[in-house]
């Protein structure tokens, strides 16, 4: 079982089960539901540009945060990258957890999307869900921040956690934002910087926006995932064949969600991919030390030989900039070294420590800086006739 070993049929003592919400934020016996003499006062409220509300809290008791459940009326890209989401564990000043509302719930790129999976999920593309088991010995907070410079309309949610629970020598849950907009030329992106301490790492969630001003449609996800785990230097221990095979998929990437791999975005008219790999079959533990990178490579076949050569495209790249590809002597299908490409993403883990030393979260600007069609998706606000 994913939250814990406690059979269905018993209730473990001592553990008492609450609900945060806005009818009840500090999820206090007997006070959910107060408002409108109890007939749903107090459902959803307006977050301010630049205001923090927290969602959840709690103090003096241990216990397990087990389900979260969110929902803004807004959900274009400016919102999705915009909102954050922190999450504290007893006591530390620094979040473990810092990160875009969208891309923490699996939403990358500022789109939504509807996919399911064991961890995250979107039933119909309008929520964000996440069963993540999150102990903490003795205080947890979670707290929603709105960085752009609109309100949120209509802010909903559930936090759902456990009381009194025995996490013993728990692990804490932690997550790492990252982008980088323009990927360098044979420099790996990272994943996850090196982290020291012992843990278990989770998955990752991506987002990945193809440079087709310079490579067009062709394939950029022949890059190898590479984990390097408790002292490795130049190589790493764990290292895979491929950006599509890392996620259960081959030779390029379409439509699908399973529970632990999934691509739930593949728009191969504007080279914009969305996917995820979550290894909870096949856990990977460190007790020194991780660093995940992903090499930049793409690939060509004749047909793209033909374009490049005819609109005199670059594909190759050096220090000194770009060069065509000699077609003359060249095999029909090739890798090559790719840059300027926009990744993004969010990495899970478990760590023997509340706070880390990993940077902290981008400023807005650089999160919402370059997406596409920003204010063009669509907001999802139902409107009654």
């Amino acid at each position: 079982m994913l939250l814990d070993n406690t059979p269905l049929y018993q209730a473990p003592k001592g553990v008492k089960t609450r609900w945060a919400s806005f009818e009840n934020p500090d999820a206090l016996p007997g006070k959910g539901g107060m408002k409108n003499g109890g007939r749903k006062g107090d459902a959803n409220r307006v977050v301010a540009a630049g205001e923090s509300v927290i969602l959840a809290h709690a103090e003096g008791t241990s216990g397990i945060v087990r389900r979260i459940w969110i929902t803004i009326n807004n959900r274009s890209a400016k919102f999705l990258r915009g909102v954050r989401i922190d999450m504290y564990w007893d006591g530390a000043e620094k979040p473990a957890v810092s990160a875009p509302l969208g891309d923490f719930f699996g939403h990358g790129l500022g789109r939504m999307a509807t996919f399911d999976s064991a961890l995250l999920s979107s039933p119909e593309g309008r929520s964000f869900n996440c069963v993540f088991p999150m102990p903490f010995r003795d205080s947890m907070k979670i707290v929603f921040t709105n960085d752009c410079d609109e309100q949120v309309d209509m802010l909903f949610y559930d936090v759902d956690y456990t009381i009194g629970d025995d996490v013993g020598d728990c692990l804490y849950f932690h997550a790492f934002y990252n982008r980088e907009r323009e990927t360098q030329y044979k420099k790996d992106y990272t994943i996850l910087p090196t982290l020291r301490g012992k843990g278990r790492f989770l998955g990752v969630n991506f987002g990945v926006i193809a440079n087709q001003d310079i490579y067009f449609n062709t394939w950029w996800g022949e890059g190898e995932a590479k984990l390097y785990i408790d002292g490795d230097t130049q190589y790493p221990t764990l290292c895979g064949t491929g950006t599509e095979d890392y996620i259960g998929s081959a030779w390029s990437q379409g439509q699908y969600a399973n529970l632990y791999q999934g691509c739930h975005v593949a728009d191969h008219e504007n080279m914009q991919f969305c996917f995820y790999r979550y290894h909870l079959p096949d856990p990977i533990y460190f007790y020194e030390s991780i660093r995940y990178e992903m090499f930049q490579i793409g690939c060509y076949y004749p047909e793209h030989r033909e374009m490049f050569h005819k609109l005199g495209k670059p594909v190759y790249t050096n220090a000194e900039g770009y060069h065509e590809i000699d077609f003359t002597n060249a095999p029909e299908f090739g890798l090559f070294e790719r840059e300027k490409d926009d990744w993004s993403s969010v990495a899970y883990f478990y760590l023997d420590k509340p706070s880390s030393d990993l940077p902290s979260l981008p400023s807005y600007a650089d999160r919402i800086a370059g997406l596409v069609a920003e204010e063009a998706a669509d907001s999802g606000f139902m409107k009654l006739d």
